[in-house]
């Protein structure tokens, strides 16, 4: 209790500084993050036993999220760590000056900003729809996205405890995500990063409550959350489908009564994507997109464009190339920035970060392992998701900074199994304690009744 006390004394601190360092920007700032909070309280504290801590660990990573969005806009640091924002700001504004008039439709920049194909396409649209509301407002518009990001937290309390039945696990991965410093950073600007991490988090939750039960708001909540991935990184879509169709596909082995249920999901996730257009789009994306020549277009960019690349002599238009680009491009996507490569302060400001996340490795294989033995049914749309993630970005990424960025997409769901391998690490610990109690209270025992004869 006197810690949510202390965050939100913190959080009025933190808002009167967004309408000092910015206003009246940071007004309207406060009064999205005002109702979109209000919203998700509502939410996580109707559906869940455990408000208290979703309240808390929701305001807390809200907290930093803002604070940190304040630090960026006051120091103009939106180029140093994102310059993304800048594009989305542009894009999104020349969308409402066309609705309102003020552009024709022959502008070559407003055709690139309206075209539905192509990465990231749906954060002109997300902010367009808040520009449109409240006027250019790029202040605004990245507090949305922390709102979001702090919403993470508490959406991945919910798939964890789903996942695994256990209070401990699921708190542990939540304060993870809360507070862990990528997913703070990524979370708090005008990014798509923080609103892609939700969505998949949000759509993993969805399957396993529609493995368990059907459910329409869940359904239509999967709907939503796949729409919203394929409109911001649509490469990722065929990824969650795939676990998607998987889970439910390995589940058919059930009752008829389950068999019944899991069909129906997977014709009315077909019939509701087709009828948003989402199947044909995603057709379009992959056909322009998807080959290996594009694939190695782009990874030979990331390596050379930037002096933290790697990798730039790997070919993978080929499938030979692709599968002998997996090595490397897994051990730099999943512990890069190493300390000894650091040529920039980008990279240094992570190391701390990444120190702890390779101390964490351990109990990750612990927690993997565990959930293969003892909790795949449940586990499998996020262990297919995850693999094929992985091995997706270590054949096309070829930037270090990039691949700490997108390396958060899977961490979100590797920081569950983390957790359940400290909560079985803890438990065996806490086991052996009690056991030398016991044997020490057995030797005592012993002792006193020798010396009472």
């Amino acid at each position: 209790m006197r810690d949510r006390y202390l965050i939100a004394v913190c959080l009025v601190l933190v808002t009167l500084g967004m309408v000092t360092v910015a206003f009246p920007e940071g007004a309207a700032s406060i009064l999205i993050v005002l109702v979109l909070s209000a919203a998700a309280l509502f939410i996580f504290r109707r559906f869940s036993s455990e408000r208290e801590f979703l309240t808390t660990i929701f305001l807390g990573a809200l907290l930093v999220r803002l604070a940190f969005g304040v630090f960026i806009h006051i120091m103009d640091y939106r180029d140093f760590f994102g310059g993304d924002a800048y594009t989305y700001d542009f894009n999104g504004w020349r969308l409402v000056e066309y609705w309102t008039g003020q552009v024709r439709s022959d502008d070559l920049a407003l055709q690139q900003a309206w075209a539905t194909s192509g990465p990231g396409w749906g954060m002109n649209y997300l902010v367009a729809g808040i520009y449109y509301a409240i006027g250019r407002n790029i202040f605004a518009a990245q507090s949305f996205c922390a709102v979001f990001g702090a919403a993470t937290a508490p959406m991945v309390y919910f798939c964890a405890a789903k996942m695994f039945s256990n209070k401990s696990v699921a708190k542990i991965s939540a304060v993870a995500i809360a507070f862990f410093p990528s997913f703070v950073i990524w979370s708090s600007q005008l990014m798509k990063d923080g609103l892609i991490i939700f969505l998949l988090v949000l759509a993993m939750t969805m399957v396993l409550q529609l493995q368990e039960k059907f459910n329409y708001l869940a359904l239509l909540l999967l709907i939503f959350s796949l729409f919203g991935i394929l409109s911001l990184r649509f490469y990722i879509f065929y990824m969650v489908a795939i676990a998607v169709a998987g889970s439910f596909i390995v589940g058919l082995t059930g009752s008829v009564q389950s068999l019944v249920r899991r069909v129906a999901v997977l014709v009315l996730l077909g019939l509701g994507l087709t009828y948003l257009g989402v199947i044909r789009n995603a057709g379009v994306d992959l056909e322009r997109f998807g080959s290996l020549e594009q694939v190695q277009n782009s990874r030979q960019d990331l390596a050379t464009s930037a002096e933290s690349g790697f990798g730039g002599d790997i070919d993978v238009s080929t499938t030979e190339g692709a599968i002998s680009a997996v090595p490397i491009g897994l051990l730099y996507l999943m512990f890069a920035p190493f300390p000894w490569e650091v040529t920039n302060l980008r990279q240094a400001i992570t190391l701390p970060e990444v120190l702890l996340w390779w101390a964490m490795i351990p109990l990750l294989v612990s927690g993997l392992w565990y959930a293969i033995r003892h909790r795949l049914g449940k586990s499998i749309p996020v262990l297919v998701f995850s693999l094929m993630l992985t091995l997706a970005y270590s054949i096309f990424q070829g930037n270090v900074g990039t691949a700490y960025r997108q390396r958060t997409q899977i961490q979100v769901f590797l920081f569950i199994f983390i957790a359940v391998g400290f909560t079985i690490f803890r438990e065996a610990r806490e086991n052996k304690r009690l056991l030398v109690a016991a044997r020490r209270k057995q030797v005592d025992d012993s002792l006193r009744a020798r010396s009472s004869v």
